[in-house]
């Protein structure tokens, strides 16, 4: 019998993985994916956020608690755990070490990202680099991996964790950490929390799925059915607005269209639906695919003009692009004179003062609704262009509640043995929005937390079985 099985194969089942090593357990990790799509949606992450108090190698200036903490309840709107998500932010100051010690290695933001250099700490070569060095510190260390392993049930007395069930197959552990992801890429549990809208339709049905195919939701699912107690609405994710062409799976942060906040956003009735501008787009960006997704047709249509060119990382997919707006319209499949007369009112709203982007600027909207609060210019210099966007799920907010040692609650009382960490039980700290980076904050605090925990349990029942 193993000490300690980890179910998941992402950043937070390997930062439990390799906690319960170092801790003296004996761990299995059960990924379901085959080795070459290891890491769930880690693999396409390339940041961390991270609270410091002065600059750090490649972390400029200071982001202290208080300021992270800010910035978490303003985009989640309240809706948080405050001593859980204080845990995860005083933990994301004391990680890098560790994280460093297991291969992970960091660089200075780069053009297109400097807005975070500040907060957020890079992985050089992106998420792909930070899971294979943990798979290569875990397999050092001596730790199982076994892929292609789907667990489809647990058996559980009361609380406890007893054994994981994989097609038949029993795999019995003294304590056992959860890490298996949401249910982003299941699309009848999506449907069953988006229901239909006013216009008869399924929204879920357009929703692309920016991160792994395999998070399905199988054991969210049955430990609910179990009685484990949740939290979080089923509808909260997070959901970027994405490249409307991009892959149905797997497109991660490459499909992201990141010039919404430099012109305007218009519906397929070629009409503007919120403010471009309210805030800078890392702390913003993650709450337009779920306006988006609140639109006819679930898509919406990002229009710049050429004075915006340069000001964003490019996308991958070229956008359309036409001399004037009514052939632009056309090629979007837009009503031309509609997106016509949209652009004309927000143009004669625009009230510009000194343009910069780097900065909270004064050029804003007057007698618009809805308004332009920040970097209003008129969108009147040819090329223009045009970017059709779809909702880009990354991963879903239901999980399991947890308390500080990431322990599975039943009926209000905490599991002896069965933990749980990552978008399990985002939904924690998240009950909605999003801030860039801070998924990997909580993954990497959680599943620290998870592993030691498992590891404490299991080596506890170890000791007692010798007395």
């Amino acid at each position: 019998m193993v000490d300690v099985l980890v179910i998941g194969g992402g950043n937070a089942a390997l930062c439990a993985a390799l906690m319960a090593r170092e801790a003296g357990a004996s761990v299995l990790l059960l990924e379901a994916a085959p080795r070459e799509w290891r890491g769930g949606n880690s693999q396409h992450t390339r940041n961390l956020r991270c609270m410091h108090e002065a600059p750090q190698d490649v972390l400029t200036g200071a982001y202290p608690e208080e300021e992270f903490w800010q910035d978490l309840l303003k985009v989640t709107g309240g809706q948080t755990s405050e001593p859980l998500a204080r845990l995860v932010i005083r933990e994301s100051s004391r990680c890098r070490d560790w994280m460093r010690r297991h291969g992970v290695r960091f660089q200075p933001s780069l053009s297109g990202t400097l807005h975070l250099s500040r907060t957020n700490a890079f992985f050089m070569g992106g998420g792909k680099a930070l899971v294979n060095a943990y798979y290569r510190s875990a397999e050092r260390l001596g730790v199982q991996v076994r892929y292609g392993a789907p667990v489809d049930a647990l058996e559980l007395d009361g609380g406890r964790f007893v054994a994981a069930r994989i097609a038949g197959e029993r795999i019995e552990a003294r304590a056992c950490v959860l890490a298996a992801g949401g249910f982003e890429s299941n699309r009848e549990w999506l449907r069953e929390a988006w229901g239909r809208n006013a216009e008869g339709e399924w929204p879920a049905d357009n929703f692309l799925i920016r991160g792994t195919r395999f998070n399905r939701g199988v054991l969210l699912r049955h430990l609910i059915d179990a009685g484990a107690d949740s939290i979080g609405d089923p509808s909260q994710s997070h959901c970027v607005a994405i490249d409307a062409r991009a892959p149905l799976y797997d497109g991660g942060i490459c499909t992201r269209v990141d010039c919404v906040s430099l012109g305007i956003m218009v519906n397929r009735d070629a009409r503007r639906f919120y403010d471009e501008g309210e805030d800078f787009w890392p702390k913003r960006y993650a709450i337009w695919g779920r306006l988006v997704a609140q639109q006819p047709g679930q898509i919406g249509y990002s229009i710049i003009d050429a004075k915006a060119v340069g000001r964003f990382m490019p996308p991958v997919f070229p956008g359309a692009k036409a001399d004037t707006l009514p052939e632009l319209a056309r090629q979007l499949g837009l009503d031309e004179q509609r997106l016509v007369d949209t652009i004309d009112g927000y143009n004669a709203a625009c009230r510009v003062g000194r343009f910069d982007h780097t900065v909270l600027d004064d050029c804003h909207t007057e007698g618009l609704a809805p308004a332009k609060t920040h970097w209003a210019r008129p969108i009147d210099t040819a090329p223009f262009f045009g970017y059709a966007l779809r909702p880009g799920i990354t991963f879903t907010y239901l999980g399991l509640k947890v308390d500080a040692r990431a322990a599975v609650h039943f009926g209000g009382q905490p599991s002896a043995n069965l933990f749980v960490a990552g978008e399990m039980m985002a939904g924690n700290v998240l009950g909605k929005g999003y801030t860039a980076g801070v998924g990997m904050s909580i993954g990497t605090a959680f599943g620290r937390i998870a592993g030691t925990s498992a590891a404490a349990a299991a080596l506890q029942e170890v000791a007692h079985a010798a007395a």
